[in-house]
């Protein structure tokens, strides 16, 4: 006879082989972080079709000698892309907060030759950028993973922006369907935009080209001008 304990062993592990079984990540409870032993379901064959990472680079304003940072970089998927794009004149800064990650981008970008990125380990809400140095920051399927105070998190996401920089926000849609997580771990766009707004940036509008994500983009808001008081002429 089977005992109890080994029949809840058996149907625990179905559990948690089913959302493998259905090329998803597996689940986890919302906020927790993306386990670096599954890094490999991050690159799967046909990423390139549906991520369109050209079109967002694009879309960001990313180019030859741009300084940008890819937050939540896990397995370096976005960052090598990035890399490639601004060139040896460019840096981009490899942003997150398991050191397993960022070792496996290191080896990743030193097999493929790349000298332009910097990895960096963040802290809760504290990414660790440079400051106002920064053209762009590209998070991608990363935002629903922030353990800390996400309006902080922002803040100081923001202050590493130049002036005229931009944050790329990808996550996947709620309605489900394609890659991604669990629908119930996912974050409603309107949630990313108020808490943006919180933070003091500001949504440009909307880009719809991704079949599973949505792309927000923010920008700081404009710092509001004192007006010059001119001397009293009689």
């Amino acid at each position: 006879m089977i005992s109890r304990v080994f029949l809840a062993l058996v149907l625990a592990l179905t559990a948690s082989l089913a959302p493998l079984a259905q090329g998803q990540p597996r689940g986890k409870p919302h906020g927790r972080l993306f386990p670096p032993q599954d890094l490999g379901l991050l690159e799967a064959p046909d990423r390139d079709i549906w991520q369109h990472p050209d079109q967002v680079m694009d879309t960001l304003g990313i180019a030859e000698a741009s300084i940008v940072a890819d937050i939540g970089a896990g397995s370096g998927w976005f960052t090598v892309r990035l890399a490639r794009r601004v060139g040896p004149n460019g840096v981009v800064y490899a942003e997150d907060v398991q050191p397993e990650m960022l070792t496996a981008i290191s080896r990743r970008v030193a097999a493929e030759g790349l000298l332009n990125v910097r990895p960096v380990l963040g802290k809760g809400s504290d990414p660790a950028l440079p400051r106002s140095m920064l053209h762009a920051v590209l998070m991608v399927d990363a935002y629903h993973e922030i353990e800390e105070d996400r309006v902080t998190f922002l803040r100081n996401v923001a202050k590493s922006l130049r002036p005229e920089g931009r944050i790329g926000v990808v996550d996947f849609k709620l309605e489900g369907g394609g890659p991604g997580p669990p629908t119930d771990e996912r974050v409603p766009p309107e949630v990313v935009v108020k808490e943006a707004a919180q933070a003091g940036l500001r949504l440009l509008p909307e880009e719809t080209f991704l079949p599973y994500q949505y792309f927000l983009i923010f920008g700081l808001e404009p710092k509001p001008t004192t007006p010059v008081k001119r001397p009293i002429t009689r």
